[in-house]
């Protein structure tokens, strides 16, 4: 089991002193929270990508190539990757640039996205939202794989004898989860390819996903990955937790009950009727045990700390006490209810395991190509180099 945080970047005024921090201090404060969270032993530190204010992390690459850098063993992910207004192309060369910088420690999470005037910003109409997600991870999933991609569809130019470039760490490709956005045919995807499934099921109430992750684990199980219950599930959910339950709720207050998104909203109705925790971590534990009753086994847990407007002080003691008062607990009382045969979390090192057993990994070594680049002809890789015949689910 993986326990974790993501955060989607936003910029908010502190009710508290009215200030607003500015993007430069933003950007700093995401890296001290990675970093903070490696330090204690977290599992994983997500990134959302956005593109309009109030958020900064427009560029997930970038930002996690830097904490791979100031991290050394915490795995990066990102919270979403869009999948459909990103090129694959580029998506492809991006993350496996930070799986090589990272050492492996990179997954990642895709996503449709669900604001409207980003499509057309590259674009793009939602309205292909969808169609462009599925076809779009087709082709990421491909260009992966495939040492040479010819490939044509509907939403970019075609492509003949492409390789990119770098190839994925190992010759295996980062693992991949499709975050839910209320549509089957994206837990269709998902499982279609043995991905994982990612319920980030802030803002909407107790178990609202659950009927996508059921379908979801059925899906898994006909498209032959293993039994419904071995599908891999991820969850996600806000928290605030301080040592005592008065004292979370007394601080985490005026953060809630001033925002936009929640104003006229009582803190104690919320967190009652969806998966918002907030108190001693004993509540957050208890919390936590709830959606493992609910959805069943599951294989990463991430929260949300550091959004509306929530300092950064405030942010790293919660991150403190989730590491070593509600984490350690979790780990034992989950592990202890978890039925056999329930896999781990995928990692590169796992995925190499299960791609070449005891031989060594593959290390491609991509030639240009042959004459000059007027020819049209093919990149191709060194001869001793081949593809493995078992690939691991993206």
């Amino acid at each position: 089991m993986q326990f974790g945080i993501f955060t989607v970047g936003d910029i908010g005024a502190d009710p508290l002193t009215g200030r607003t921090p500015g993007e430069a201090e933003r950007l700093r404060s995401i890296v001290r929270l990675a970093r903070h969270a490696d330090e204690l032993g977290l599992d994983v530190f997500a990134l959302g990508e956005h593109h309009n204010p109030p958020f900064v992390p427009s560029s997930p690459p970038a930002i996690l190539g830097h904490i791979a850098a100031v991290t050394s063993r915490i795995v990066l992910s990102t919270a979403v990757t869009l999948v459909t207004t990103n090129d694959p192309v580029r998506i492809a060369e991006d993350f496996a640039t930070v799986q090589h910088l990272a050492d492996g420690r990179l997954d990642l999470m895709l996503g449709r996205g669900n604001t409207v005037p980003v499509y057309p910003w590259f674009g793009k109409e939602i309205r292909d939202g969808v169609a462009l997600a599925l076809e779009n991870y087709a082709l990421l999933h491909r260009l992966w794989r495939s040492d040479v991609v010819d490939w044509e569809g509907r939403f970019r130019t075609a492509l003949q004898g492409f390789t990119s470039t770098p190839r994925p760490l190992d010759g295996v490709p980062p693992f991949v989860w499709h975050g839910a956005i209320r549509t089957p045919e994206i837990a269709e995807q998902a499982a279609h390819y043995g991905n994982g499934y990612f319920a980030n099921h802030i803002l909407a109430p107790n178990l609202h996903f659950r009927p996508l992750v059921d379908f979801y684990r059925k899906r898994w199980a006909h498209h032959g990955h293993g039994r419904p219950d071995q599908a891999i599930v991820g969850l996600g959910g806000h928290a605030f937790v301080a040592r005592r339950s008065q004292d979370a709720y007394a601080a985490f207050r005026p953060y809630f009950e001033n925002h936009v998104l929640f104003r006229g909203t009582r803190l104690e109705d919320y967190a009652d009727r969806t998966p918002l925790s907030v108190g001693s971590p004993q509540e957050v534990i208890d919390k936590t045990l709830t959606f493992q009753d609910g959805f069943g086994d599951y294989q990463r847990q991430l929260w949300a700390l550091d959004s509306l407007g929530v300092p950064e002080g405030t942010v790293l003691e919660q991150v403190e006490l989730l590491a070593t008062e509600v984490v350690p607990v979790l780990r034992r009382e989950m592990a202890a209810r978890r039925a056999p045969g329930v896999p781990e979390a995928p990692t590169h090192a796992s995925l190499v395991r299960a791609t070449y057993g005891e031989e060594s990994p593959r290390d491609p070594r991509p030639r240009p190509n042959r004459g000059d680049n007027l020819t049209g002809d093919a990149p191709y890789l060194d001869s001793d180099t081949t593809t493995p015949t078992r690939y691991p689910a993206a």
